[in-house]
């Protein structure tokens, strides 16, 4: 799995692309939070849970359905202020749904694990894509210690230098056609 900041990097990126007005700082910080989320799984190690389980690690929590749970419930908890089935509403709950999401799509890219359970939990096979460029972040920290400058290197190359070009990308677009619309 790419670490937890990469994946919060690359939900802040696809926040700068949001095409509304400045968002609050709840936005940011539940963008960062819920791109992260899914590795929660891993507390089922401690409890007995295996890998390869419907609950394990890349299961049910990396699957397409808990993503859109989640932005369901993200925007029904949190953006109270945003009427109910409006379009502002249903963008926040797209746009909560793909930063959950992307966490089980980068993890697909990575080159270690057992997959990722996309359609969980009606079917837990796991998938990788065929282009797995992501060197995998081990889960104990001791591991992670031997192997963190190769990790924290392929995370900048494939996802922190994409996010951030991303992020530029749409801010010049914001200040381009905003600059039009004055």
């Amino acid at each position: 799995m790419p670490t937890i900041f990469s994946h919060s990097i690359a939900a802040i990126a696809l926040g700068a692309c949001c095409p509304t007005r400045k968002m609050p700082l709840r936005f940011w910080v539940l963008a960062a939070v819920c791109a992260a989320l899914p590795d929660a799984d891993v507390i089922g190690f401690g409890l007995g849970i295996r890998y390869s389980d419907l609950l394990g690690h890349r299961g049910l929590t990396h699957s397409l359905a808990f993503a859109l749970a989640i932005g369901f419930l993200i925007v029904i908890l949190f953006f109270r202020n945003i009427d109910l089935g409006s379009r502002a509403w249903w963008t926040l709950v797209a746009y909560f749904f793909i930063v959950t999401a992307s966490h089980g799509v980068l993890d697909a890219m990575t080159n270690g694990g057992l997959g990722v359970a996309f359609f969980s939990p009606f079917s837990n096979e796991r998938y990788f894509f065929p282009w797995r460029p992501i060197e995998v972040s081990p889960l104990g920290v001791g591991s992670f210690v031997y192997h963190a400058a190769e990790v924290i290197v392929s995370e900048i190359k494939w996802i922190w230098i994409p996010s951030g070009l991303v992020g530029l990308t749409a801010f010049l677009l914001r200040r381009v056609f905003g600059a039009n619309h004055r």
